[in-house]
């Protein structure tokens, strides 16, 4: 249960860490070492995992340090899937995973977002990755003329699951305009929908990086439903709309 400063009625019951739902992955894009002290000064009780975006990390100055500093506050960090792909396209498996024990990562993403391979192989990087890792597996694609139909994303997510990951990834990138959202950033609403016919809310992870697309979920789903890709300073404010304290969710829980 989370700490607050004070006590208020009738505000929804947060799940305690480590959760198992009602998670808010963090993207860190790139952020310093001194950036990192300071939002987890602040975040630290409401993030539960840092996704060291895309291939930010192989660039980031002191990168080392500060995936020590996010593990010392028992917050898992892994390293974006367009980085894995980026190892997997060049025939570099096995390096990436000496890169994954290099810096002490519990956790992988195993994506496809950007590169053609099919889910026999996906499923199988996931299944040996998950020997050793928690593995998170993001279905759906960054192209966005390429539009995945509902069966499809729901195949994806049942094989990804069985073959041993921990949460599934809806794809919706940093900008929010793929994947389970339209170029507009308005949420496929249909597809999620569908989506939750088949799979338990609690093995998804939604890509939500707009406000408009928090407050949707938050809306439909409750303060507990799991978040991914918001950027450090929208989880203080995300908190706030999970838990309906923002104008955008104030009447949700009332």
């Amino acid at each position: 249960m989370t700490n607050y400063n004070y006590e208020l009625s009738k505000l929804p019951k947060r799940t305690a860490k480590p959760r198992e739902s009602g998670l808010t992955m963090v993207m860190d894009k790139g952020l310093s070492y001194r950036e990192a002290e300071d939002f987890l000064a602040i975040s630290e009780a409401f993030t539960d995992i840092i996704k060291l975006g895309f291939g930010t990390s192989i660039v980031t100055p002191g990168v080392d340090k500060k995936i020590k500093l996010y593990q010392e506050a028992n917050i898992p960090v892994y390293f974006g899937g367009t980085l894995f792909e980026a190892f997997v396209i060049r025939g570099m498996y096995d390096d990436y995973r000496k890169l994954l024990d290099r810096y002490g990562l519990t956790h992988v993403e195993v994506s496809d977002g950007s590169i053609d391979i099919n889910e026999e192989e996906k499923c199988n990087y996931i299944t040996d990755l998950a020997k050793s890792y928690t593995v998170l597996s993001e279905v759906g694609s960054k192209d966005t003329d390429k539009i995945i139909p509902p069966y499809k994303w729901i195949k994806m997510m049942k094989a990804e699951i069985e073959a041993g990951a921990w949460k599934v990834i809806a794809e919706a990138r940093e900008s929010g305009t793929v994947g389970i959202f339209r170029g507009s950033g308005e949420v496929r609403s249909g597809l999620v929908e569908e989506i939750l016919t088949q799979i338990p809310q609690e093995r998804i992870l939604w890509e939500a990086p707009l406000k408009s697309q928090q407050v949707w979920f938050i809306d439909l789903y409750g303060a507990n439903v799991s978040l991914g890709n918001i950027a450090p300073n929208e989880v203080i404010p995300l908190e706030t709309l999970r838990i309906g304290l923002r104008g955008d969710s104030f009447h949700f829980f009332l």
